[in-house]
């Protein structure tokens, strides 16, 4: 895929995906939490040079791919017409397409009318990558976040009306220590009333070239673990997949909800339990995270 800038981010479902940047950067950007576009400058990609790059890939053998990603940070950001013209395209360069995924924020969701996220579904936009990070709206406003929870809701909502589905990623550590507990009883709650297809947990580390807020103190690893185990016991979800098999994650862990709630509690009781976790710092750190 010789038409990528980086830096470029997918999420680790969509690795046998086709990628097409329509924007470079994230329009936000403002995340404490998150280093992956500061240094970039957020800009809307002009449609004749996407054309070109799904002309490219259309004649140089990926004609029959079936999965496309849209990056970058928020590509639901771009205006409606936009998002219309690139799947229609898309649609008319790939004929087997069945599935257009991207990342986006709650507030570009609801910028959209539910007649125009239905067009988009039509379009084969079947899926939607959201980071809530957390339900509790001190963490979100201290962390930079440029949305609420309750924003956010409304979007899973409107999606799920329009036939898209969202993958939600939620992040442990994110509220470190003066937040831990807040964190996951308000994750689990609005969790509850989102009840996305998919669930993916993260685990935050503040690594060089992040600067949390005033105060923050991190979890250890010991602690990051026992808030994971608290989330996943306090979840009440009728029929969503779960993955915890991001690199911050000191194992992966996956199941669906709810019946695997019990045993991958139990597993994370056992890890606490066997003295192997650090509990005075954030244990080893993933060279890629």
């Amino acid at each position: 895929m010789d038409w990528l800038e980086e830096p470029l981010f997918r999420p680790p479902a969509e690795a046998e995906s086709l990628i097409f940047q329509v924007s470079r950067g994230c329009p936000h950007n403002a995340c404490r939490f998150c280093g992956m576009y500061k240094g970039v400058r957020y800009c809307e990609r002009p449609l004749r040079d996407i054309f070109g790059d799904i002309d490219r890939a259309s004649e140089s053998g990926w004609r029959s791919v079936r999965r496309i990603f849209l990056a970058d940070g928020d590509a639901m950001f771009l205006p409606f017409g936009a998002l219309c013209r690139i799947l229609e395209y898309l649609n008319e360069k790939f004929p087997r397409l069945t599935r257009v995924t991207m990342y986006a924020n709650g507030s570009s969701v609801l910028s959209k009318t539910p007649e125009a996220l239905e067009r988009l579904h039509k379009l084969k936009l079947s899926l939607v990558y959201m980071g809530l990070e957390s339900g509790n709206e001190d963490v979100l406003r201290l962390a930079g976040k440029d949305d609420t929870a309750a924003h956010m809701t409304e979007a899973v909502r409107r999606l799920r009306t329009s036939g898209i589905k969202t993958s939600v990623m939620i992040l442990a550590g994110i509220g470190g220590r003066r937040f831990s507990d807040g964190h996951v009883r308000d994750t689990a709650s609005v969790l509850k009333e989102m009840q996305p297809e998919i669930l993916s947990l993260l685990r935050f580390i503040e690594v060089p070239g992040l600067k949390m807020y005033e105060g923050y103190e991190p979890l250890t690893e010991y602690g990051s673990v026992r808030e994971m185990r608290n989330l996943i016991a306090g979840l009440e979800l009728a029929s969503t997949v779960f993955r915890a098999n991001h690199s911050s994650v000191p194992f992966p862990l996956e199941g669906r909800f709810p019946k695997d709630r019990e045993r991958m509690t139990a597993l994370l009781d056992q890890v606490l339990a066997e003295g192997s976790l650090d509990r005075n710092g954030a244990g080893k750190v993933p060279l890629f995270l």
